[in-house]
């Protein structure tokens, strides 16, 4: 009996963890999004106040995307080897700190170095708790619960774009940025509730003592034999989706007030459905991953995203456009599945490192995104440059086809390695 009573302890501390850590990180990302998408919402106050040209504000985009690009390496490389916990605490206060910093900024100059700084903070979140996720939920339902986490960005989204509608017309830009401090929140949370992940751990004690020395971790293994291929093409798909989403992204805001005549009230309206519509996705895209297989879900968003570009596009009825924002953002939910996908590709010691490599060094590599689409817009219209963005999709769909499938793969190193700890 009272071995009975100890398993159902153990078995009722495990559930604790996992749905702490699904929260803890669910929460950790809603912010990250949030204070992602501050600039998105405020570049059409910002262009009006700075009278800055399509091409430089474009450039405030990219110089967070940069900084996101060096914080997957960084970030993730902190998280394999010294553990998730820290890590996501680190990423929180970085662009917390730096995003409130904004606020106070007096040139064009300093807000892209504070924003760049904020972006060493914001891509870190993404690998840490695709990581920290994958490793205490069961493979079978893994997609799901990594889907549901990453679901956060349209929720942060979402409340960027409700915070936005009331700040923005009443006390500007700058407040808005001060919002950033909600990172504190998460923070408070992790520290806590959320242990330090156990697989990680037992990983790392492993490794140590077959190696008999500290067990460290380094870039040059996500391209090592076995694993180059996968890390080159896996950041390449993410690098063709993210060019599309962030080209998209950075501008829809400026798009909908300037070429459709849509009030700042109003746009925000238009932004918070179309995330309900992405939140439907990543539940339907993760719930499909998991029963279908990971990869060919990934496919079908993207084709789907690339067919309701020009569509959305050439809708001139605002109402037709309103339910029409739903629809397309609901195929920009891959990067849920992403968080299974790119997490499996990898063993655990190289996991939070390789998944956020792949992913956010494809952010990075998108970071030119909302610069050339602004350009685009300056000579013809940012209806155009959006239209264009369904050709990387397609393109990013090819390149999916050369992946494997993890979830289907008995033999796969880091399914085995993770449901072996479940």
């Amino acid at each position: 009996m009272s071995d009975q009573v100890l398993r159902n302890d153990t078995q009722s501390g495990k559930n604790a963890v996992k749905w702490h850590t699904l929260f803890g990180s669910f929460f950790s990302y809603t912010l990250d999004a949030m204070d992602f998408m501050f600039l998105a919402l405020a570049l059409p106050v910002i262009i009006k106040e700075w009278n800055m040209s399509l091409g430089d504000a474009g450039l405030l985009g990219t110089s967070t995307l940069i900084g996101v690009g060096l914080s997957s390496i960084v970030l993730g490389w902190f998280s394999d080897n010294y553990g998730r916990r820290k890590a996501l605490l680190i990423s929180l206060a970085i662009f917390g700190v730096f995003t409130v910093a904004i606020a106070v900024s007096q040139t064009w100059e300093q807000f892209m170095v504070l924003r760049f700084l904020a972006g060493l903070g914001l891509g870190g979140v993404w690998g840490i708790a695709s990581a920290y996720v994958s490793e205490t939920w069961q493979a079978k339902h893994r997609a799901r619960a990594t889907s549901f986490v990453l679901s956060a960005w349209p929720v942060g989204y979402g409340l960027a774009a409700l915070l936005s509608s009331i700040i923005l017309p009443q006390y500007g830009w700058r407040a808005l940025f001060t919002c950033g401090l909600a990172s504190l929140l998460a923070m408070i949370y992790i520290y806590f509730f959320v242990p330090e992940s156990k697989v990680w751990q037992e990983n790392k004690n492993k490794r140590e003592i077959e190696a008999d020395r500290p067990a460290k971790v380094s870039v040059k293994e996500l391209f090592s034999a076995g694993l180059a291929k996968r890390t080159i093409l896996a950041t390449l798909v993410s690098c063709c989706t993210l060019t599309a989403y962030w080209g998209i992204n950075t501008w829809l805001p400026t798009y909908l007030t300037k070429e459709r005549g849509l009030s700042v009230e109003m746009m925000g309206m238009f932004l918070i459905v179309i995330n309900v519509g992405m939140f439907i996705g990543y539940q339907l895209f993760g719930y499909a991953a998991d029963k279908l297989g990971r990869k060919k879900i990934c496919i079908l968003s993207f084709f789907g995203a690339a067919i309701m570009i020009p569509i959305y596009v050439f809708t001139d009825h605002v109402t037709v456009l309103f339910w029409m924002g739903p629809l397309l953002f609901l195929f920009f939910s891959q990067a849920g599945v992403f968080g299974a996908y790119f997490s499996e590709l990898y063993p655990t010691h190289l996991r939070s490192m390789g998944a956020g490599f792949c992913f956010n060094v494809g952010r990075g590599l998108s970071a030119f995104a909302p610069f050339l689409l602004g350009s685009i817009a300056t000579k013809y219209s940012l209806g155009t440059g959006f239209a264009l963005c369904a050709i990387t999709l397609i393109i990013g769909a090819v390149l999916t086809l050369f992946l494997p499938e993890t979830s289907k793969q008995a033999g796969a190193a880091a399914a085995l390695e993770s449901e072996a700890s479940a």
